[in-house]
């Protein structure tokens, strides 16, 4: 505490002090800009590259979307990304002198990614973690999302600088793990799941991505990479909800044109129906 204790205000949050009278953990989630609105954010993320993050991140925004709802996408992958590519938004972010206006898909889904205010989609960004996480948080606090329902972060692979940034400052409501059918998968898991506890956030559900492919002449299902695991996994870390998504060349090509919101992602009614069953924030309504 101060040595003048006239000047404690018994504020544990905005206080930077250590001493006998803090109950409260120092909060470090961080105000959207005045004006603009969030009710919901979730956290898509894995424990690896390459399970198809960004696909997944798309497609609940665009089923949420396609619901009713206003989906927005925070894509906080920053030196990979990939969210504009998807929807085929290719034209610069527009912004005031203070804060950035989020691109819109074909749709009406709210996006924002690096690759939206960078000279060239190609060029690299060669910054090292802490300006990395800074721009996330600039996403969340100086663009002016318009009255979202549905966020999504896309995050970057592991548990490094932005999972944690993005946990500490954004106000994260759950989050949605991917994984695909191999035997590591309870290790991508089980490192995600420990995060998440670690960060008091609770797991909202789990995804597992390729996990089958269903024959269009036979309508046989084959399991490409082996029988899936995602059941028990999910029964041993208490998660409640699961979706699979089937392997389909026509998503790669779809994403590719930056059609995301034409594939019919049915498949993940599980998560969304969960999604659209849970209440908003009273003070948001």
């Amino acid at each position: 505490m101060s040595n003048n204790v006239e000047e404690c205000t018994h504020d544990c949050s905005t206080c930077g002090e250590s001493c006998s009278e803090r109950q409260d953990p120092q909060s470090f989630l961080e105000d959207l800009y005045p004006g603009a609105s969030v009710k919901k954010v979730y956290a898509v993320v894995s424990g690896k590259g390459g399970v198809g993050k960004s696909l997944v991140t798309s497609l609940l925004a665009s089923e949420m979307q396609r619901r009713g709802y206003q989906a927005a996408v925070l894509d906080a992958d920053v030196t990979g990304p990939s969210i504009p590519k998807a929807f085929g938004v290719h034209q610069h972010a527009q912004a005031t002198e203070e804060y950035l206006f989020p691109n819109y898909t074909t749709s009406g889904i709210q996006i924002m990614s690096t690759n939206l205010i960078t000279d060239t989609e190609t060029a690299p960004l060669v910054w090292r973690g802490p300006v990395i996480a800074g721009v996330v948080t600039q996403f969340w606090t100086q663009c002016m999302w318009d009255n979202v329902d549905f966020m999504f972060v896309d995050m970057p692979p592991g548990t490094g600088d932005v999972p944690l940034t993005v946990f500490q400052s954004l106000p994260v409501d759950g989050i949605i793990i991917v994984t695909s059918p191999q035997d590591l998968v309870s290790m991508i898991v089980e490192k995600a799941v420990n995060m998440a506890n670690l960060m008091n956030i609770p797991v909202f559900g789990i995804v597992e991505n390729m996990s089958y492919f269903k024959c269009p002449d036979c309508g046989k299902i084959h399991e490409i990479f082996g029988e899936s695991k995602v059941d028990g996994v999910a029964e041993k870390f208490g998660i409640p909800n699961i979706a699979k998504i089937p392997i389909d060349s026509t998503y790669a090509t779809m994403v590719d044109a930056g059609e995301v919101e034409s594939i019919d992602a049915s498949f993940l009614a599980p998560i969304t129906d969960k999604l659209e069953s849970e209440p908003f924030p009273k003070d948001s309504i």
